[in-house]
């Protein structure tokens, strides 16, 4: 499995989100790191095939998800930053929404549903609505229909903000195990998900690649490297 992205560029009228960047990627997790506005979100979208690239283009095992998209779509699990639920359906009625869309046969989804309610420690507020969940209590609906198709390609946006120290902890070892088989691309502000769970490091400013290589070697060498990354690089050097 490889996702390989070439020259990709993304513009909004006047200012360049993302600019030429290239980046190639096998299983295990990929930590996104970057300031505010450097353009993480936006990559995340056009790989997620929710928007399209100005120019350049995103090959999935060797097929174009531009010309292509179902090719990534029906393996992808995706969580945005900006995750929304409808507020009069229960947890399980949303779950079941969402595995609808994704296609899953009824009666798999039943059963996947409860097994991720479970993971998530939302067993107990499955029929509750989820206007009145807390926001930590959403995030944690938002990484269960992430996984609920199994996704050999995963993306999550900021995946454990709101969540407490042990659901944090729980939510980065489930990414380790799914890790072995599949490709998954995190960004996160916590320098403790960084640390505990990912294989590689990338890093961006600007829209820019600034950094791609191992965990260890950023964490350990940041500190040599140019000055640009502001708050990527004291977040990494952090941990």
């Amino acid at each position: 499995m490889e996702l390989r992205i070439e020259s990709i560029s993304k513009r909004y009228q006047d200012r360049w989100a993302v600019r030429d960047l290239t980046l190639s990627l096998r299983p295990g997790i990929l930590a996104l790191l970057g300031p505010n506005g450097a353009g993480k979100s936006s990559l995340m979208r056009m790989l997620a095939t929710i928007t399209r690239p100005t120019s350049g283009r995103v090959l999935f095992n060797g097929e174009d998800t531009q010309e292509s998209p179902d090719c990534v779509r029906r393996v992808l699990g995706y969580l945005p930053q900006d995750f929304a639920v409808y507020p009069n359906l229960s947890a399980i009625e949303f779950l079941e929404y969402i595995a609808a869309l994704k296609g899953l046969d009824s009666r798999r989804a039943r059963v996947r549903i409860d097994e991720l309610l479970a993971l998530v420690n939302l067993t107990h507020a499955r029929h509750q609505a989820l206007g009145g969940f807390s926001g930590g209590m959403r995030q944690r609906v938002g990484i269960a229909q992430a996984l609920l198709n199994d996704p050999q390609f995963l993306i999550v946006d900021e995946p454990t903000a709101g969540l407490d120290p042990e659901e944090r902890a729980t939510f980065r070892g489930l990414l380790s195990d799914l890790a072995a088989d599949r490709i998954i691309i995190f960004s996160t502000h916590i320098c403790s998900d960084v640390e505990s769970i990912a294989s590689q490091v990338a890093v961006i400013r600007e829209g820019k690649l600034l950094y791609h290589g191992p965990r260890a070697v950023f964490v350990g060498e940041a500190i040599s490297l140019e000055g640009a990354y502001l708050s990527a690089i004291a977040a990494a050097k952090a941990c």
